[in-house]
């Protein structure tokens, strides 16, 4: 059975390679090199994020580097090849099983802190070009569909609301001492908050420098493909990825981010070029962050343990087991 997975899985990987290896070769080895450069400085400063995150929030288990990034980088990878942020899920995981004291609660509000300067970047960005041109945000964007149908259903939230609130009044005595015990729990994880100081110097400044690689990479491919560079289309390529992040169904964000880009970027440069811009770079850095995830894993945590979370791909009811690796040492 272990033998079949295994084909399964080589097979079905070696076929997604043989195309990402076809929109390689549109692309200078100069400019794909320094893009990966620069994607890997951005994982490594993620890595450094949770790591002094966690840190923080148990001081006891001193989490080393390699962990945090080993964990943290191969939930982007899960992330690049299954739908549903199921990447997110095992990284939690993996950091419940690997830091010691953690706790499911404590690891979701630090998800909170380490995520934080990110959206509010994207946030201030999407407003940004929404502002200079709200025609180009607005318009495809996949809020349209909510909001579209909320117009319609003007009674739909009340009545949710409405529901929310009875139920929670009538099992809040029940509820109270888990609530208040898991509330306990989180408060753990977003400890370095009650330090303003360190928290802008071990999350902040990374958080900034990695988002500085993120933008580069972009920088980078849209060079690469002779998408015009201006101050405004790098911010509008921003906005897109952000919004086609925050509505993911497929792995990756794939399909959404090239039908935002083209409908953003076709006023600056042909359909051809923005598609193939955007195709490339997401085929690239999907492969990069599959290689580069399996790479830091197998260095943070070993061989063993690294199958054993690949096989473990796709069975939530064994990715929550805190058993699968071994406890952390500095």
């Amino acid at each position: 059975m272990g033998a079949f997975l295994l084909a399964n899985f080589l097979g079905d990987l070696g076929h997604w390679f043989a195309r990402v290896v076809e929109r390689i070769g549109d692309m200078s080895p100069y400019w794909l090199v320094f893009a990966l450069g620069l994607k890997t400085g951005e994982s490594a400063l993620i890595g450094l994020v949770w790591r002094n995150i966690l840190r923080a929030a148990y001081p006891k288990s001193a989490v080393p580097f390699k962990v945090a990034w080993g964990a943290s980088q191969g939930g982007t990878a899960i992330n690049a090849i299954v739908p549903a942020q199921g990447g997110t899920a095992a990284m939690i995981a993996i950091f419940r099983a690997s830091v010691p004291g953690a706790s499911v609660s404590g690891l979701a509000a630090a998800t909170v802190v380490e995520s934080l300067f990110f959206a509010i970047v994207s946030v201030l960005i999407v407003i940004a070009v929404s502002v200079v041109g709200p025609r180009m945000v607005a318009r495809g964007s996949p809020s349209n569909e909510s909001g579209g149908f909320l117009a319609s259903h003007p009674y739909v939230v009340a009545l949710v609301l409405l529901a929310v609130a009875v139920i929670v009044a009538l099992l809040w005595p029940r509820l109270k001492p888990r609530v208040l015990q898991e509330w306990r729990k989180a408060k753990k994880g977003a400890a370095i908050f009650s330090d303003w100081r360190r928290y802008g110097r071990d999350v902040a400044l990374p958080s900034a420098a990695s988002y500085c690689c993120r933008t580069g990479v972009n920088i980078v491919f849209m060079a690469a493909f002779d998408v015009p560079l201006t101050a405004f289309t790098v911010l509008v390529v921003a906005s897109s990825h952000t919004l086609s992040g925050l509505f993911a169904i497929t792995p990756g964000g794939v399909g959404q981010t090239q039908a935002l880009d083209v409908a953003t970027l076709r006023r600056y440069a042909s359909s051809d070029a923005v598609a193939a811009f955007s195709i490339t770079q997401d085929s690239v850095l999907a492969a990069w962050n599959v290689v580069l995830g399996l790479a830091v894993m197998l260095w943070a945590f070993g061989w063993g343990v690294t199958k054993e979370l690949v096989f473990r791909r796709g069975r939530e009811d064994e990715a929550t087991e805190p058993a699968v690796l071994p406890p952390s040492r500095t």
